[in-house]
C-alpha cells in the first residue's frame, strides 16, 4: 500500500503546527521589518539633522561655491586668524570649520585644506565638500589655461554602441543588467532554500530517530516512502512559510510606514533625492526606458518553466542527500562530516555563477557547469536570461533528474540501514557498506 500521500500530510501538519515553526514564520516578518523600520526612521533623523559650517577661505577661489541646503548653512569668515577662527566656531557650537590657507598657486591648494570639527565629521558631508573645492580648482585651472567650461562642455562626446545579433536581433547593456538581475536571483534564491530547508529535513530526521520513534513508523512504512514523505512535506511547509512571509513583510512595510511616517518607496535620504533629480535628465530618462524595454525582451515564459523545473529538481537532489546525512547520525554534532562535499558543490556553483557567467555566459566554464546536476539548478538558472538553446536546458534538465534518482537510490539505501543505527559514529567507509545491504 502507497502511504507517501499520508507521510507528506503527516509531516506537513506537523511542521506547521510546531509552536517554533509558527513562532518563527510571523515573529521573523515582524523582527525584519522593526529592524528596517528603526533604521529608515533614524536614517531619516539623521538627514534632517541641520547643520552650520564656517568657512574660512584665505584665497578667495572659493567665495560662491558653498550654497545653503535645507539641512546645511554656509557661513563665510573674513578678516580672522585661523585661531579666532576656531575659537568663533566652538564658541557658536557649529558642525566645523572649512580652513582653505593661503598659496602661491592653485596646485598647493589641495594640500592645504582642513576641516577642524569637535567630533569626527561624517563622511557624506567631506565628500561633498571635497566635490565643491575639486570643481571649483577645475573651474579656476581651466580658466587660467585659456578654456572655458562651454568649450569644455562642447567637446564632452558620449558613445553608446548599439548591440545586435547576426540574426537581427536588437540588445543594449541594459539587457545584459536585467538578465543578470533575473539570473541572479534565481540561482540565489534555490542556493537559499536548499540551504534552510535541507537542514530542516535533516533535523527532523534525526529528531525522530533519537525519540525512536521512527522504529514504529518503519515497521509499516518503506524507507524511500518515509524519506520522499519528509522531502515533500517540508517542502510544502517551506513554501507556506515563503508565502506568509512575503504577504506579512507587504502589510507590515505599510504599517510601518504609515506610523513612522517613513516613505517606504521612496525614503528622504540624500542619495535618492540626488537620483530624482538625475532622474530629470532626459538621458537618464531614455536609459530607465531601456530597462523596461529590456525587461520586455526576457524570455519570461522559458524563465517561469525553466526556475521551476529546475527549481524543484535541483531541491530534491539536496534533500534527499540531507535525508541520508540525518538517517546515518545521531545529532547535528555528527554532521559536519558530511556537509561539506554537499555544501562545496552549492558554493562553487555560486561563485561560477556570480564570476563567470556574468563575464561569459557561453563559455565553456559556464557552459560545462550548467551540465553538472549538483551545480546546474544554481548556473543554468543564471545563463537562461542570456539565452540558452532549449537543447542544453533539455539536456541538462535530464541529467539532473537522473541524478535525483540516483541520489534518491543512494540515500534510501543509507537511510534504509542508517535509521536503525544508534550509538555510533558512522564512516564514510561503512556509508559504503551500507550500500551493499
Amino acid at each position: 500500500m502507497n502511504h507517501l500521500p499520508l507521510i507528506i500530510k503527516r509531516e506537513y501538519l506537523t511542521k506547521v503546527r510546531n509552536k517554533s515553526f509558527i513562532v518563527m514564520t510571523f515573529l521573523s516578518p515582524l523582527i525584519m521589518i522593526a529592524l528596517f523600520g528603526v533604521v529608515a526612521y533614524l536614517s531619516q533623523l539623521n538627514n534632517d539633522k541641520e547643520r552650520t559650517i564656517s568657512v574660512l577661505d584665505e584665497t578667495g577661489y572659493l567665495k560662491d561655491v558653498f550654497q545653503n541646503t535645507e539641512t546645511t548653512t554656509y557661513t563665510n569668515l573674513t578678516g580672522l586668524s585661523l585661531e579666532d577662527a576656531i575659537a568663533l566656531v566652538k564658541e557658536k557650537e557649529d558642525y566645523g570649520l572649512l580652513h582653505i590657507a593661503a598659496v602661491d598657486s592653485l596646485e598647493l591648494m589641495t594640500n592645504n585644506v582642513k576641516f577642524y570639527s569637535e567630533e569626527s565629521p561624517s563622511m557624506s558631508v567631506i565628500f561633498k565638500l571635497e566635490g565643491k573645492i575639486a570643481e571649483r580648482l577645475r573651474e579656476k585651472k581651466l580658466e587660467k589655461d585659456g578654456v572655458t567650461l562651454a568649450q569644455i562642455e562642447a567637446s564632452n562626446t558620449t558613445i553608446d554602441i548599439a548591440q545586435e545579433s547576426f540574426d537581427g536581433e536588437k540588445s543594449s547593456k541594459a539587457d545584459s543588467v536585467v538578465k543578470l538581475i533575473f539570473g541572479g536571483a534565481a540561482g540565489y534564491l534555490l542556493f537559499m532554500f536548499i540551504i534552510i530547508y535541507g537542514n530542516m529535513i535533516m533535523r527532523s530526521v534525526i529528531e525522530e530517530k533519537t525519540s525512536r520513534i521512527i522504529e514504529v513508523i518503519i515497521s509499516s512504512v518503506k524507507p524511500i516512502q518515509l524519506m520522499m514523505g519528509k522531502i515533500i512535506g517540508t517542502s510544502l511547509a517551506g513554501i507556506t512559510q515563503f508565502v506568509i512571509w512575503a504577504v506579512l513583510g507587504g502589510v507590515l512595510m505599510l504599517i510601518v510606514g504609515f506610523i513612522f511616517n517613513i516613505d517606504i518607496l521612496a525614503m528622504q535620504s540624500q542619495q535618492q533625492e540626488m537620483a530624482l533629480q538625475t532622474l530629470q535628465d532626459s538621458g537618464i530618462n531614455q536609459k530607465v526606458g531601456e530597462y523596461f524595454i529590456a525587461f520586455q525582451h526576457l524570455p519570461m515564459t522559458n524563465l517561469i518553466i525553466a526556475f521551476l523545473f529546475f527549481f524543484i529538481g535541483g531541491y530534491l537532489l539536496y534533500s534527499s542527500l540531507y535525508a541520508a546525512i540525518g538517517a546515518a547520525v545521531d545529532n547535528e554534532t555528527d554532521t559536519q562530516q558530511f556537509m561539506l562535499p554537499i555544501l562545496m558543490p552549492l558554493i562553487l556553483a555560486v561563485y561560477v555563477g556570480v564570476f563567470t557567467v556574468i563575464e561569459d555566459p557561453h563559455g565553456t566554464v559556464s557552459t560545462v557547469f550548467s551540465f553538472i546536476p549538483l551545480t546546474s539548478p544554481v548556473v543554468m538558472l543564471m545563463r537562461i536570461p542570456f539565452g540558452v538553446p532549449l537543447w542544453q536546458q533539455g539536456l541538462s534538465l535530464l541529467l539532473l533528474i537522473g541524478t535525483f534518482i540516483f541520489a534518491v537510490w543512494f540515500a534510501a539505501k543509507i537511510y534504509r540501514v542508517g535509521i536503525l543505527m544508534y550509538g555510533k559514529k558512522p564512516t564514510y567507509k561503512e556509508l559504503f557498506k551500507w550500500l551493499r545491504y
